[in-house]
């Protein structure tokens, strides 16, 4: 049964899985670094960078040895050619073609959201046509997906991506980072006491700067007229807009474009509202939405992402570019 070795450093998760072909995850080790990012309230990629450097090889080899696998069971090097952060991508990248040469071992790049959408093979298989929605720290994007080799990109966000957007809300409330996760248990404690404008964008692309910045301006009138800001409340206003939004494009696009099989993909991913909404108003198609602990970034999704380009001997060479701004219908 063939194995790959998957590598994922797009951001600030240092991460190496194993799988096999079947999917069954033989290791999977990430080590994150949101502590230390956290006291800057961001990720500082100059720190990340350096980061990947100090943990990448004792991740790999922790990998190795969970899956009790040395090198020789190795198939192929499966590594995160972008987008992302360079820097960080470089480190994994150079991790992944250092292997691959010294042990002859075909090399596949994978592209970060193609590794977020085929992870959730983990739950069910794929009907096709499906819909992916990839909400991130740094994605908004509808996805039309033909079949495994055709994404078209069918909406985008036009400025901030929601799970950016929940870090700048965050810390308007002075809540810390990252904002994803705090405002989405704040918001279960939150009432319908702040009104905050829907974004209005034609089609089926996103717009949050508006949003975000309401809840600046809300936030300001209030000291401004010496009145506290409730966290709970503006938690659950600026989560209620913004994922309704999500819901309500996805429901379009599925009017658009039919569909057997809808997606959830990226940290967002993870919001337990979100998957309620969606849970409650997709209906007639296969909804999948990924297990929790693989919504963020991990090295299981880059080898489910893989597997698909093993099987057709799809590689890329060593001198392969890793890219930060890279489209998934490349």
């Amino acid at each position: 049964m063939k194995k790959i070795l998957a590598i994922e450093s797009s951001c600030d998760e240092t991460a190496c899985a194993i799988l096999d072909e079947k999917l069954n995850i033989l290791s999977s080790v990430v080590s994150t670094q949101i502590d230390v990012h956290a006291r800057f309230g961001g990720v500082i990629p100059e720190i990340a960078s350096r980061m990947h450097v100090e943990q990448i090889s004792i991740i790999v080899d922790n990998a190795l040895k969970q899956a009790d696998v040395s090198m020789d069971d190795i198939d192929a090097i499966a590594y995160t050619v972008g987008p992302g952060l360079i820097g960080s991508l470089h480190i994994g990248g150079v991790a992944a073609k250092t292997l691959a040469f010294f042990y002859d071992k075909p090399l596949i790049g994978v592209h970060h959201l193609k590794g977020h959408i085929f992870i959730n093979e983990l739950l069910a298989d794929f009907e096709y046509p499906m819909l992916a929605l990839v909400v991130s720290g740094g994605h908004t994007e509808l996805v039309y997906i033909e079949n495994e080799d055709s994404f078209k990109i069918i909406g985008t966000t036009l400025d901030d991506a929601v799970g950016e957007s929940y870090d700048k809300v965050a810390r308007i409330m002075g809540m810390g980072y990252p904002g994803g996760p705090k405002i989405d248990k704040a918001a279960k404690e939150g009432k319908a006491h702040y009104q905050l404008p829907t974004p209005k964008v034609d089609g089926l692309n996103f717009s949050f700067s508006g949003l975000k910045n309401a809840c600046l301006q809300l936030a300001k009138k209030l000291e401004r007229n010496g009145e506290e800001l409730n966290n709970n409340d503006l938690s659950y206003a600026f989560q209620e807009v913004a994922l309704n939004v999500l819901l309500n494009k996805t429901l379009k696009a599925m009017e658009e474009y039919p569909v057997k099989t809808v997606i959830t993909a990226g940290g967002v991913a993870a919001n337990s509202r979100l998957r309620e909404l969606m849970s409650e108003k997709i209906k007639g198609v296969k909804l999948v939405q990924p297990p929790l602990k693989y919504c963020t970034d991990n090295a299981t999704m880059i080898a489910c992402a893989a597997f698909h380009d093993l099987k057709k001997g799809k590689f890329v060479s060593l001198d392969t570019a890793s890219l930060s701004d890279m489209s998934i219908e490349e």
